[in-house]
């Protein structure tokens, strides 16, 4: 009988190749024309493929899952992002920039240049200290949740005084690291502003080990998909039919409705279609209303949608093709455009956007991400043109005043835009077109419910085995056997990395390898 997979994000895409590759029928059901969710690639502008969400991967590159499924057979190929971040000087100061380079050595002889030998020594020593216990991060990323498998992870990790140090560690904020390690305000807000980009601002408790996450960047860093994002899942998609899967774009799932010892699947189209096994890739809090329309307990559903934490929104995105790359002062375009540009040179600017998002209001500056892969990867534009992403972060879902998204999306492009300009002066004159994607953008292409690209918060609280509630965090949901999740909803979260789609597969492989198993015999 056929698996069935509901979305065609990346995670989804990866949970039905490891079952094709076992020899399992697999179809995926995808309402959008465009495949790969929030990793995929469209052209935007004459010439331009643009990304429709994510642009540098990262984890994904730490998984194996690359190896394991053969995917440059099937048309990958990253391009190393080296250096892999970039901080400007502040405007109208003669500051040297902070470069990150793979290289430890030269990112060290950056960071004495702007800030000094005390900072350039303790960061060789935060990467040496913190790069293993990444590491151990990541192993905890890779399977599913649960806390024998979290102790497994960190086992063998310096356990001084029984393990309570280490825990303090990783448990307090990333603010209270930085401050424990670093004395420029400049390389602070650089390493926040990175470890931001999981959502919750660096002074939440637990957000240590997403600052840390720089000291893996050094062993291999962020990687760029040749032709763009949605490059790996155009690989998935390939892998996937090559081991026999089928694709059906266009097609949205309008129902899932237990059926015997299985599962009926409805479809847009009026397919009325049977599997024991699906794999649901949609946002949580999709699946759930999925569910519920295939009569499933309403109570249980309506209690998990109440706790289940989305937040205000994270960010908003700018698409720009332009003329030119964004000239810094102080800075080839070799070491600004190649990798994360982190246009933010003092905290305070994080927490007071932070602050506004809370409150529903649109950021006092928006701080700016900018990314200008054309640099690395030229036939993502045409000749002699470039193209960015200007990921703005924090903008609220929804506005205290009642206002319309739509009222100021161009004019917080406007300032996006300017955000840059004044980093690279210069910088506005060199857009040609632009296109804003505002948090309600984000949600009504890409299913991002509220806007946040992590599909719900990444606190504490809803990460591991406690994400995005704890009986959810298995990968399954009670009372529906043969129903797998998948997707940023689970764990480990968002970010592209595929891990989410591994664990769902292998749980699901597990489940039916014991149903061919033979009855035995009666004597």
């Amino acid at each position: 009988m056929t698996v069935l997979v509901v979305g065609s994000g990346h995670n989804a895409l990866v949970a039905a190749c490891y079952l094709a590759r076992a020899g399992h029928p697999v179809e995926v059901l995808e309402r959008d024309e465009v495949l790969g969710g929030a990793v995929s690639t469209v052209e935007r502008f004459p010439g331009h493929l643009v990304d429709r969400g994510s642009s540098a991967h990262i984890m994904v590159r730490h998984t194996g899952i690359i190896e394991e499924l053969a995917l440059e057979r099937f048309g990958l190929r990253y391009i190393d992002c080296d250096p892999w971040g970039f901080a400007p000087a502040p405007a109208g100061s003669d500051l040297a920039p902070i470069v990150f380079h793979r290289d430890l050595d030269r990112t060290c002889a950056s960071i004495e240049t702007a800030c000094g030998a005390s900072d350039a020594d303790a960061y060789r020593r935060f990467v040496r200290e913190w790069g293993p216990r990444a590491r151990r991060v990541m192993r905890a990323f890779a399977g599913p949740p649960g806390p024998g498998r979290l102790l497994r992870s960190f086992w063998g990790l310096d356990a001084r005084d029984g393990g309570a140090a280490l825990s303090r560690e990783f448990l307090q904020s990333g603010d209270a690291l930085l401050d424990a390690w670093f004395r420029d305000e400049r390389l602070k807000a650089a390493l926040a502003w990175f470890g931001a980009q999981s959502g919750p601002p660096m002074s939440e408790p637990g957000t240590a080990p997403m600052v840390a996450f720089a000291a893996l960047l050094h062993e291999l860093p962020p990687g760029r998909a040749v032709g763009g994002s949605g490059a790996l899942s155009a690989a998935l998609v390939a892998r996937l039919r090559a081991d026999g899967g089928v694709v059906s774009p266009g097609d949205a799932v309008t129902e899932l409705r237990r059926a015997g010892d299985g599962w009926r699947v409805r479809t847009a189209s009026g397919r009325n279609l049977h599997a024991r096994t699906v794999i649901a890739g949609t946002h949580i809090l999709t699946t759930l209303e999925l569910l519920r329309s295939g009569g499933f307990d309403a109570a249980a559903v309506d209690g998990w949608r109440r706790r289940i934490r989305v937040g205000p929104g994270i960010g908003m995105v700018v698409r720009a093709a332009t003329d030119a790359l964004p000239r810094y002062p102080g800075a080839s375009a070799e070491e600004s455009a190649h990798g994360l540009q982190l246009l933010a040179t003092d905290r305070r600017q994080l927490r007071l956007a932070h602050g506004a998002a809370l409150a529903g209001d649109l950021p006092p500056r928006p701080v700016v991400l900018a990314m200008s892969f054309s640099a690395l990867d030229p036939s993502i534009a045409p000749p002699g043109q470039h193209q960015l992403s200007l990921w703005a972060q924090w903008h609220p879902y929804r506005l205290a005043d009642g206002s319309d998204w739509s009222a100021h999306a161009e004019r917080e492009g406007d300032r996006i835009i300017a955000e840059v300009d004044s980093a690279a002066p210069g910088f506005a004159d060199s857009v040609r077109e632009r296109l804003v994607q505002t948090p309600v953008d984000l949600e009504r292409e890409l299913g991002l419910i509220g806007g946040n690209v992590m599909h719900v918060e990444m606190s504490l609280d809803q990460m591991f085995f406690w994400r995005p509630l704890p009986e959810l965090s298995g990968h399954r949901v009670p009372g529906a056997p043969g129903l797998f999740l998948t997707g940023a909803s689970t764990h480990p979260g968002g970010g592209v990395s595929g891990a989410a789609g591994r664990s769902a597969a292998r749980l699901a492989l597990r489940e039916l390898r014991r149903v061919r198993l033979p009855r035995p015999r009666r004597a």
